[in-house]
């Protein structure tokens, strides 16, 4: 490639997990909640414990390389001090607060070694000590994978600018998801992220004369996706008291991302194109829709020995009765046929067989109504030929559902799993959601060239086909630089 690159969305942690943190608590009770580790500590308060390394395949499959910390709490400064292993040695952080970048070493034999790098945030030192360790990120300075293009990018970046996060959802939120810190604790891990994309920004901006560069702020959507349900009163983890502090907490921080296009503004000249685009809105989840149990109940879907769906179930349809099966869903929306010669057991046959079970899903899901709050929960439903083109399109899935506001495929049935009823409140602090009826969560676009006409106006729901793509996007850029825009591109230049 010509030019550098670092990796985003989909980067792993040291585990091999989507951001997998570890809460430690001196509580027996507590469980492990969803994409987390728990360590239990012992009594006193100067304590031995360990990190949660990668697993290390030399001795066993399940087996976890580690590295021993130590933890003393000091009641007078409300604050723990970690011994720990790595670099810094020895770190003080005060409650309720995050730590700097700590570099944790990890052996898998005398001679192979791995560093990782993980925050601390402590809860409380009393009565019980309790402390929260984020997900392992790779080390940018000595990475266990690539990060980067060309491999030595992200070095020369930990270099210019220290240690930051190389995970693909850099923000916490299953922590905050599973209550092991609040609202304020994580605002102020996204910030620390922010910092360091502004930090990145502004040294590749400072020795950046020509050619293209982009850089991605994803911690709007972190943001929304934990902090909605305080501007909903409909949302049922809606809280007023906690409404009146946190309601506005949204705006404000896309406020803040509005002060990192100052330095942007500075350099920009007329030879210049700045776009400023989000690649979709945001909306309330409120209610989660079980597609699963939607095509067992019809008759489309079949588990095991006739049981009735339920969260008991499991995922990765583990119950599923492959000869009597239809349909499935799995994926944010999507839904695939058990088409024969693709599955594994397939038994549809493609053309009229097909045909006739996806108009059956197709009519049967637009326009169904919730019950329990007597709202359509689903405006339509796609096909995959309507909205795919090209060699990759077969891999799409054959139906598409378009849920309406307020609703979302459930957590359950994107894992290939069931949830206990077909409509159920989300409870969860990720109360804002995307994954809706596009015309109901659209992008913005602004650009500072002559473009098309209605390029820099806000999208309203239902006139999405009207306004540019997202496709758009690259034969613009292209068009501006003067390289031919190749003929098997999609997408129609703005400019």
């Amino acid at each position: 490639m010509n030019g550098r690159m670092l990796a985003g969305v989909g980067v792993p942690d040291l585990r091999g997990s989507q951001s997998k943190g570890t809460f430690y608590t001196q509580n027996r009770d507590v469980q492990a909640q969803e994409n987390e580790q728990v360590v239990v500590l012992g009594p006193g308060s100067d304590l031995k414990t360990h990190v949660i390394g990668p697993r290390n395949a030399r001795q066993s499959p399940s087996s976890d390389t580690t590295c021993e910390i130590r933890v003393q709490a000091k009641k007078d400064s409300r604050s723990l001090l970690f011994e720990t292993g790595g670099a810094p040695a020895r770190i003080e952080v005060r409650e309720h607060s995050w730590s700097q970048w700590v570099q944790f070493k990890f052996k898998f034999s005398v001679l192979q070694s791995v560093t990782g790098i993980a925050r601390f945030y402590v809860r409380k030192i009393e009565p019980q000590i309790e402390f929260y360790i984020s997900a392992l990120n790779f080390d940018p300075s000595a990475p266990m994978f690539l990060v980067s293009s060309p491999a030595s990018y992200s070095k020369d970046l930990a270099s210019g600018i220290g240690l930051f996060s190389t995970l693909g959802m850099a923000e916490e939120h299953s922590g905050l998801n599973n209550g092991r810190f609040d609202e304020l604790a994580f605002l102020a891990q996204c910030e620390l992220v922010l910092e360091e994309r502004e930090r990145l920004m502004r040294f590749e901006f400072d020795r950046f004369s020509e050619g293209f560069f982009f850089l991605l702020y994803d911690t709007p959507d972190r943001v929304q996706h934990m902090l909605w349900r305080f501007r909903d009163p409909e949302h049922p983890g809606y809280e007023p008291d906690l409404a009146r502090e946190y309601g506005g907490l949204i705006e404000q921080h896309y406020a803040r991302c509005d002060k990192l296009l100052a330095p942007v503004l500075d350099k920009v000249d007329e030879n210049t194109l700045l776009i400023v685009l989000s690649d979709h809105g945001f909306n309330t989840f409120r209610r989660a829709f079980d597609t699963n149990t939607w095509l067992c109940q019809n008759g489309l879907l079949a588990v095991k020995n006739g049981r009735k769906p339920s969260e008991d179930s499991g995922e990765g349809f583990a119950q599923i009765d492959w000869s009597k099966t239809y349909a499935y869903a799995v994926g944010l929306g999507g839904i695939y046929l058990n088409l024969k010669g693709r599955e594994r057991e397939g038994i549809l046959q493609e053309g009229t067989e097909a045909e006739r079970v996806r108009n059956a899903i197709q009519s049967g899901l637009a326009g169904i109504a919730d019950a329990g709050t007597q709202k359509i929960a689903i405006a339509s439903v796609s096909r995959k030929e309507d909205l795919y083109s090209g060699p990759f399109a077969a891999n799409a899935p054959d139906l598409l559902v378009n849920f309406s506001p307020g609703f979302r495929v459930s957590w359950q049935s994107a894992v290939g799993g069931f949830a206990n009823s077909l409509i159920v409140d989300n409870k969860r602090r990720w109360s804002g959601d995307h994954i809706v009826d596009p015309d109901a969560v659209p992008g913005i676009l602004l650009m500072n060239q002559n473009s098309h006409p209605v390029a820099n106006t806000v999208i309203r729901a239902g006139q999405a086909q009207k306004y540019p793509h997202i496709i758009d996007l690259a034969p613009t850029i292209l068009k501006h630089l003067g390289v031919p825009v190749p003929r098997t591109m999609e997408g129609t230049s703005l400019l």
